[in-house]
C-alpha cells in the first residue's frame, strides 16, 4: 500500500483539528490539553503535539492527516510533523485581527516545506467575517510567487474539507482524488 502524508496548519482556533475529524476514515487521535494563556480566550482545549486522522483512497493509497499545534510555542512540532510530507493545507482564520499577517507568518514558517511540497490555503469563519475575501489572499500569495488554490471553506463540512484535499492531490498527481 501506498502511504502519503498531508499537513494541516494554521493559527489557534482556525479549525485544523475539526477539518482532520470531519475527513478521517477512523477515529482520530487528539492530543488536546486546556488552554492555559491567550489561546483560553479562543477556546478551552489546544492541540499540543499534534492531530492524526488517515483516509483511504482505494486499497493501494492511504492518506495520513497530520494537524500541527496553532502556538508557536509548540513550533519544534511544526518541523517534525513536516519531515516527510507531500503537501501543505494552510487554514486561516479570517475573523482574526490580521489574516494576511497570519498567512505570511506560516508561508515563512513552512518554507523549508513549501519548496519541495505544494501548498493549498482554505479560508475559515467568512460567514462571520467576509472580509478579506478569497481574491485578496490569491492576491497576496500571487505577490510572493504562489500560485495555489485558495477556498472558502467550513471545517466542520466533509465536503468543503474534501475540496481542499482534492485540490492538494491533484497538484500532485492529476489521477488522485478523495
Amino acid at each position: 500500500m501506498k502511504e502519503n502524508k498531508i499537513i494541516f496548519t494554521g493559527p489557534v482556533g482556525v479549525g485544523k483539528t475539526t477539518a482532520i475529524t470531519a475527513l478521517s476514515d477512523e477515529p482520530p487521535v487528539q492530543t488536546d490539553a486546556s488552554a492555559s494563556d491567550m489561546t483560553l480566550v479562543r477556546k478551552g482545549y489546544t492541540t499540543v503535539a499534534m492531530d492524526y486522522g488517515v483516509i483511504c483512497l482505494d486499497e493501494e493509497i492511504k492518506v495520513h492527516l497530520y494537524g500541527t499545534p496553532g502556538q508557536e510555542r509548540f513550533n519544534f512540532m511544526w518541523e517534525i510533523l513536516s519531515k516527510g510530507s507531500m503537501g501543505l493545507v494552510l487554514l486561516l482564520d479570517n475573523t482574526r485581527t490580521n489574516p494576511l499577517k497570519d498567512l505570511k507568518f506560516f508561508l515563512d514558517a513552512f518554507q523549508e516545506l513549501l519548496k519541495t511540497a505544494p501548498l493549498v490555503v482554505g479560508v475559515t469563519k467568512m460567514d462571520i467575517r467576509s472580509l478579506p475575501g478569497v481574491d485578496v489572499y490569491q492576491k497576496y500569495l500571487a505577490q510572493h510567487n504562489f500560485n495555489v488554490p485558495v477556498f472558502e471553506i467550513d471545517a466542520r463540512r466533509e465536503d468543503d474539507v474534501k475540496q481542499l484535499v482534492s485540490a492538494m492531490l491533484f497538484s500532485i498527481d492529476p489521477g488522485l482524488e478523495v
